[in-house]
């Protein structure tokens, strides 16, 4: 198994190198990367950067039946809204609590005064596209919007893993907080097991669906996605963060210089076999991102007993 000091000093302090760190660090930043790059990302709709934009922010949002607010330093899923729909001059939020724009206006100067940000630094709020909510995952997630982790090294992907919202973690996809985690088979987007509180769970706790029927649609792309975000930020080790929209297909939602190691426990398997046998690959024969995902869906597909 892969320790938070190996993972720093070994991984992340070696191949990550510090003055990249705000590409991906700063959501604004990334998000405007992946439009120089063309990788799938809901689209940003507008940026509020000073506090006398909040004024006439209603405006805006008039012609907007749902999106996403997000700090954009923000960590931990904090300070995240999203809004599904309008009922008159309520918004709803995904917990299906409605709320004003006075509410709004609320939550963009506290994001802005650094509330959500790390270090609590004055910060820019995001407003962007709402995922569509892909019907494969219907009764798998409860008032969050599933997605995927997968760990990237020098451009491979190593290992995957869904993250389903529970009552417990208040509709985040945030392990600590009690969300599933889906370890996720390297050939096919199966599942392999499925833990909360680092304990193995079979079913969803809150609609009682059965865990390992879980399978990813255009799992290949999705990988795809994640390899092609090596060349995208030039950090050899991150994590990708990825929903799948119901008609866009796999969208990049956020990228982390720092992945935790909770992936690991997800699939009941340790992360060092995978990154030192990428270390000893020839980089030079695979340049090409979809010869790095071809090559670890064999070569880390599960193995038969």
């Amino acid at each position: 198994m892969l320790g938070m000091n190996s993972r720093n000093v070994d991984f992340i302090g070696r191949y990550n190198e510090r003055r990249l760190f705000p590409l991906v660090d700063d959501k604004l930043k990334t998000k405007l990367l992946t439009q120089d790059h063309g990788i799938a990302t809901p689209a940003l709709r507008m940026t509020v950067t000073q506090q006398h934009e909040i004024r006439s922010v209603g405006a805006k949002l008039d012609s907007l039946s749902g999106f996403a607010i997000k700090p954009s330093k923000g960590s931990g899923g904090k300070g995240i809204w999203v809004i599904t729909g309008r009922d008159g001059d309520a918004y709803i939020k995904s917990s299906g609590a409605r709320i004003g724009i006075d509410a709004i206006r609320r939550h963009l100067s506290d994001t802005l005064a650094g509330l959500y940000s790390l270090g609590g630094t004055p910060d820019v709020a995001i407003i962007e596209d709402l995922i569509e909510f892909d019907p494969v995952f219907a009764g798998y997630s409860h008032e969050g919007v599933p997605d995927i982790r997968v760990i990237v090294f020098k451009g491979f992907p190593v290992m995957a893993m869904l993250r389903l919202a529970t009552h417990a973690s208040d509709g985040k996809a945030n392990l600590h907080q009690g969300a599933i985690g889906v370890g996720l088979a390297m050939d096919a987007g199966r599942c392999l097991k499925a833990v909360q509180f680092n304990r193995e769970v079979l079913l969803h706790p809150d609609t009682g669906k059965p865990l390992n029927s879980i399978r990813i649609d255009n799992w290949r792309d999705l990988l795809l996605l994640s390899a092609r975000c090596y060349e995208m930020t030039g950090l050899g080790y991150i994590g990708t963060d990825i929903v799948l929209d119901r008609t866009r297909g796999p969208q990049l939602l956020e990228l982390n210089a720092r992945p935790g190691l909770t992936i690991q426990i997800a699939n009941g398997l340790g992360l060092v076999p995978r990154l030192r046998h990428i270390e000893s690959l020839d980089d030079r024969r695979f340049r090409d991102p979809a010869e790095r995902v071809d090559h670890v869906m064999r070569e880390f597909a599960p193995r038969k007993s």
